[in-house]
């Protein structure tokens, strides 16, 4: 297979775990018989330095041209002046947008061999395999949003909007996975307060009645929903919501693994390609030390084997060669509980070796 990559490294970490993923990617192609090229593109905080925008016209083009897109993460201090003209996570919800990417998966299942580096106790966090599916392009994050005079001085406003097409597209997807995997669906909402919630009930159920008879279908409040995940986990397989629930639920879910180091994520749409990242963020305070943790990068490039490229065997191999190398001992600073580390590079190195590329 010949495809083209576009990488966007980032800022922080983001440049050090991309140049992992990079490494296996380009591994795989070797050992598997592919073409892969790679294209690194500006984007976040260093785009906004470099061409006044998070996301400049020609890296937005070639993610267009591309077959799949790698993310580190954007942001940092430098550039979180409240009243800048812009900001990196600018970029973020712009390509979601441009590209249609409406359905974030995150995959949140602990190592067997991490088992002790989640806060919760062992015996609640083992055996858990959780498909978050977070609808990506709508909701707060997209709808109308503003200030406006107050008299006690100012009023902010931002609107949760969701028609029932956006919602229909991202749990029709979401039961789909739901199919494959252990044919439960969960919805998280907060129809008791929210109209937009009510909407994503009465459309869910619908659609679940009609073209999913066969799939295991409840509702849970988004409060319950927060205590559920950390006190029986193991209860759930494919778990849909809207935006923000998503986002809050999904960093929540990282610590039963105990790290946002492991955890990656694909964003879906059609007809464009999907884009795979870390779900962690740019962690400034360890930029350029080279301790950084690329396994969720690189699991983030099997995600990207599998869902853009339909190379199963391939992105199974990585999966395989980290579940390896956490067998054998070897640990980043975030998951080595106070133990002997190793650097992102010496990481890398230990994947490719499990790989035997």
């Amino acid at each position: 297979m010949k495809a083209q990559i576009a990488l966007l490294p980032g800022d922080g970490i983001g440049p050090e775990v991309t140049a992992q993923g990079e490494r296996v990617l380009t591994a795989i192609a070797r050992k598997y018989g592919h073409q892969f090229s790679f294209q690194s593109l500006p984007m976040g905080g260093n785009a906004i330095d470099s061409h006044g925008t998070p996301l400049p016209d020609e890296t937005l083009a070639a993610c267009r041209a591309s077959d799949a897109i790698l993310l580190g993460a954007v942001g940092g201090p430098k550039w979180d002046d409240p009243n800048a003209k812009t900001r990196p996570e600018a970029g973020l919800l712009k390509i979601r947008k441009e590209l249609g990417l409406f359905a974030n998966l995150r995959p949140i299942a602990p190592s067997r061999h991490l088992l002790a580096a989640s806060p919760l106790k062992p015996e609640i966090v083992s055996g858990t395999d959780i498909l978050f599916v977070r609808e990506l392009t709508g909701g707060l994050y997209f709808g109308a949003s503003g200030r406006r005079p107050h008299p006690s001085g100012e009023e902010a406003f931002s609107t949760m909007t969701y028609s029932t097409g956006e919602i229909e597209r991202v749990v029709r997807l979401s039961a789909e996975a739901a199919r494959k995997r252990r044919k439960r669906l969960t919805m998280v909402d907060k129809a008791n307060v929210l109209e937009a919630s009510r909407l994503w009930r009465s459309v869910s159920a619908r659609l679940m009645a009609t073209e999913f008879p066969d799939i295991a279908y409840d509702v849970v409040l988004v409060d319950s929903m927060a205590m559920h995940l950390i006190s029986r986990p193991r209860d759930f397989d494919v778990v849909v919501t809207e935006n923000m629930f998503g986002d809050i639920l999904t960093d929540e879910g990282s610590m039963i693994t105990g790290s946002m180091g492991l955890l990656p994520s694909a964003s879906l749409g059609t007809p464009g390609p999907g884009l795979y990242e870390p779900i962690h963020g740019s962690a400034p305070d360890i930029a350029g030390k080279g301790i950084a943790n690329p396994l969720a990068t690189i699991l983030a490039a099997a995600l990207l084997l599998r869902h853009s490229l339909n190379l199963e065997t391939e992105a199974a191999a990585i999966e395989q060669a980290v579940d390896a190398v956490l067998a054998a001992g070897h640990r980043t600073k975030d998951i080595a509980a106070g133990g002997p580390s190793i650097g992102t590079v010496a990481m890398g190195d230990a994947v490719l070796s499990a790989l035997g590329a």
